[in-house]
């Protein structure tokens, strides 16, 4: 039997697939947003998925519905909502802005005291590193004898662990049975070349997600044609094509209307990576942004997960975005496997 996990804050699935690759029985998942959830079940159906508001969620309600005692689940694992402490939401040099989100990494520290589990993990944006929140959260851990060393909660890029794209967070793992390795990080780092470049060209492929484009207008679609190929910029393009607002700000926002560049990695893919106007997100050669299917590759999801589309393009775009990359969670959880197979043996 594998040791066993809970995914809190569920999302789209990325942390499950990270937990699933490390070795992890997934039991539960959490998950208000009903798209997400959708998603979710499409390629996780054996897992219990609560889809409701954490909040009204108990964790005597998981202990009798999966039966398990608490002290005995292996990991708890989440990713409470991060908008909050976002590097977008706190350009006012303020270190968090008043979001009532940020009040959820409590949520997260009300199961671990209901749960007890013998190992936890816990992702967000760096922005929460430095928050008296994250203090006073990990003052509760102490108490509940969890150990904490430099590497416990440290700022981490997933570029560093085999993502095709910069991606800092911040990254919390702690045990009650001892102090949990640091993953070793790669030499080199993985590119977008190493992860997209030999697809189908888009709207030929037969998978929806990667022939789904969108309409633009003539302008924007000239815009694009004159970005240099493979990595080429929109300050590179004569200045009678800029956007009006580009050349009211020329020194703003420089990625928008960017390439990527094939043996490089991605710019940090969020929920814009299918417009060009939110970032770096134009193919290498193809006069096109990049497809949704390849912006999940990016974020290293299986090639064959399923995003439901219900909500439309704008929504499965924002559920990748917001998705913990599933091989930069398996390179962290692979330790904590590491961790409770040295101090409990092969469960």
């Amino acid at each position: 039997m594998k040791f066993n996990a809970i995914d809190l804050f569920c999302g789209a699935g990325g942390l499950t697939v990270g937990l699933q690759k490390a070795g992890f029985e997934v039991l539960a998942g959490v998950e208000i947003n009903k798209n997400a959830a959708e998603t979710y079940r499409l390629n996780h159906p054996n897992h219990v998925l609560y889809e409701k508001d954490i909040c009204e969620l108990t964790p005597q309600n998981i202990i009798d519905d999966l039966g398990i005692k608490k002290g005995n689940l292996d990991l708890l694992a989440g990713c409470p909502p991060c908008q909050g402490f976002s590097r977008h939401r706190t350009r006012n040099k303020s270190v968090s802005v008043d979001d009532a989100r940020n009040e959820l990494i409590f949520e997260f520290i009300r199961f671990v005291e209901g749960l007890l589990p013998k190992t936890i993990m816990m992702e967000n944006v760096p922005g929460l590193y430095k928050d008296p929140r994250m203090k006073l959260a990990i003052k509760k851990l102490k108490a509940l004898d969890y150990q904490f060393s430099e590497q416990t909660l440290a700022i981490r890029d997933a570029a560093d662990f085999g993502v095709p794209q910069r991606r800092k967070r911040m990254i919390l793992m702690a045990s009650r049975f001892g102090i949990i390795e640091e993953p070793q990080k790669d030499k080199k780092p993985a590119t977008v070349r190493d992860f997209i470049y030999n697809l189908k060209k888009s709207g030929e492929s037969g998978d929806f997600l990667h022939d789904w484009q969108s309409k633009r207008t003539e302008k924007v679609n000239k815009i694009i044609s004159l970005v240099p190929k493979n990595g080429g910029s929109r300050s590179d393009i004569p200045k009678r094509y800029w956007l009006d607002c580009h050349k009211k700000n020329p020194d703003s926002y420089k990625d928008v209307y960017g390439r990527m560049c094939w043996d490089s990695v991605a710019p940090t893919i969020t929920g814009g990576c299918h417009n060009p106007s939110k970032g770096r997100f134009i193919h290498p050669e193809e006069d096109r942004a990049i497809s949704l299917r390849e912006a999940a590759l990016l974020q290293t999801f299986p090639k064959r997960y399923k995003f439901s589309v219900k909500g439309g393009k704008d929504s499965v775009a924002l559920m990748i975005g917001n998705a913990l990359p599933p091989k930069f969670i398996k390179r962290q959880a692979e330790m904590i496997y590491k961790h409770l197979k040295e101090i409990f043996g092969e469960e």
